[in-house]
């Protein structure tokens, strides 16, 4: 109830967005300004860049077609029997053999629960939501297409902002154990993928498409969610943690923080805390233990990282240069790339445990070479990002270009 009450409060008393009317916007994920050099490219029909522009086009033409999606679409209602809070359950965790009723949930490391994914709770909705939300916003920024736009609009008031629909700004029920917790502070990472949310905002806000009205609601859901991140104890949990739930806290906190225009706070997090989760994660030789323990290392490895080079590109909109930060006995995020270099060149196979998903797990270590070389400009991270075989259709190929 004080969540709610808070939210509403927000609500009213924003009467400016932070993002509204920037007439050159400098998006808090990624480069506007070296966007519209891709948009030029395009329109010349640059074999780099064109074959994911029709990709980007054809999903969005998909998109078009499918929700609005909210909270409201999951059949179970979560223990406040309030259905606008977001539910999940702990995606490792299977009924126990041993037990007739199956009941505390025991762990599995790796293998998914299917119960855990289905339309019994938020994650699919919320997935595709978030997967729509940002290739329609794309799809737009690229092709100007209003069609695109209008759906985007639709999507965030579905979710966000409809009375009937929207999800109130909490994770309190977020991977929840049966038998065992309602919900967990690792829940959190359900929500890393929040670029996909703020980019499109962006986007919309920055073209007028969204209204004021629209704006204050999202400026206020928020604000209400970034001080649920840093007053529940389940945020509190989780800026803690010592692996890739530590990270991607990170990752929200501060994106959420930039977006808000609270710069100051974005910048203490980056120095406080993410130069040492760097140092404590990321080992002299560039690999990461914590994500080596587990049953899909190389996919936790390329994951972590990919956190952290998020984390490194935003830092530097706020002089903040975490991309050469290396502590006195070697620790950085361009080490961990070292690691897995041969790995990603095919000079040496993966030799720690892998149970399934190598494929996804090498696709997306070559997304993250492709963030490395954008960043860094280091011809070697280029080589690797040109050359791994994976079709250059994916979105990222228009939003780290890697030379024109």
């Amino acid at each position: 109830m004080l969540m709610k009450l808070k939210y509403l409060v927000f609500l009213l008393l924003i009467s400016v967005s932070p993002f509204l009317n920037a007439k050159n916007l400098n998006g808090v994920f990624v480069d506007f300004s070296e966007l519209e050099k891709v948009k030029v490219e395009i329109g010349n029909n640059n074999p780099n860049y064109l074959p994911a522009y029709k990709s980007l086009l054809e999903k969005a033409d998909l998109a078009l077609t499918e929700g609005p999606f909210s909270v409201m679409d999951k059949k179970r209602i979560p223990p406040s029997g309030d259905k606008h809070d977001y539910l999940s359950g702990g995606p490792y965790w299977w009924p126990d053999p041993k037990k007739p009723n199956g009941l505390p949930y025991i762990r599995r490391d790796g293998k998914v629960n299917p119960e855990m994914r289905g339309e019994n709770v938020d994650p699919p909705a919320k997935i595709k939501m978030m997967n729509n939300l940002n290739i329609l916003a794309w799809a737009y920024y690229f092709s100007e297409e209003k069609k695109y736009a209008r759906k985007a609009v639709e999507l965030l008031k579905t979710w966000f902002l409809d009375e009937a629909t929207r999800m109130n700004p909490n994770l309190n029920f977020a991977q929840g154990i049966p038998g065992r917790v309602e919900g967990r502070g690792i829940g959190i990472i359900d929500w890393r993928e929040i670029y996909k949310i703020i980019t499109p905002i962006e986007i919309l806000s920055n073209e007028k498409l969204l209204g004021k009205k629209t704006e204050r609601g999202l400026s206020g859901w928020f604000e209400a969610y970034y001080e649920w991140l840093h007053t529940h104890e389940y945020g509190k949990f989780e800026d803690d943690y010592f692996n890739n739930h530590g990270t991607w806290f990170d990752m929200q906190a501060v994106g959420i923080a930039l977006f808000l225009g609270k710069n100051d706070a974005a910048r203490e997090r980056l120095e406080g805390k993410t130069k040492k989760r760097i140092s404590k994660q990321i080992e002299p030789d560039g690999s990461q233990p914590h994500e080596l323990g587990r049953t899909k290392s190389l996919s936790y490895s390329v994951m972590n990282l990919r956190g952290f080079c998020i984390l490194a590109d935003m830092g530097r909109k706020i002089g903040i240069d975490l991309w050469g930060f290396e502590t006195t006995d070697g620790r950085g995020i361009e080490k961990a790339f070292e690691f897995l270099l041969p790995v990603a060149t095919g000079e040496q196979s993966w030799k720690y445990q892998q149970i399934s998903g190598m494929e996804d797990a090498l696709h997306s270590l070559q997304i993250n070479f492709r963030m490395a070389a954008h960043a860094t400009g280091k011809p070697k991270y280029l080589e690797v990002a040109r050359t791994m075989p994976v079709p250059f259709y994916d979105l990222e190929a228009l939003i780290y270009p890697i030379g024109f």
